[in-house]
């Protein structure tokens, strides 16, 4: 399970380097891996200072963070 939490968490990277700051819904919906799966590996990015997470709304946004 660790790997597929890994190269799912490489799968975010990749897509938030291609499209910015998004809403997770189109994470999902794009990637097209099970929700559960992506939201273990959202929050490993997370914990790393990869990614940063808003909420705004219902709406959920994500994005790289600047380093």
């Amino acid at each position: 399970m660790i790997t597929a939490i890994g190269i799912a968490a490489g799968d975010i990277w990749h897509y938030l380097d291609k499209h910015g700051r998004v809403v997770f819904s189109d994470i999902i919906k794009d990637i097209g891996k099970p929700r559960d799966l992506l939201l273990m590996s959202l929050g490993w990015l997370a914990r790393e200072g990869h990614v940063k997470v808003e909420q705004s709304g219902n709406d959920c946004y994500v994005e790289l963070t600047k380093k």
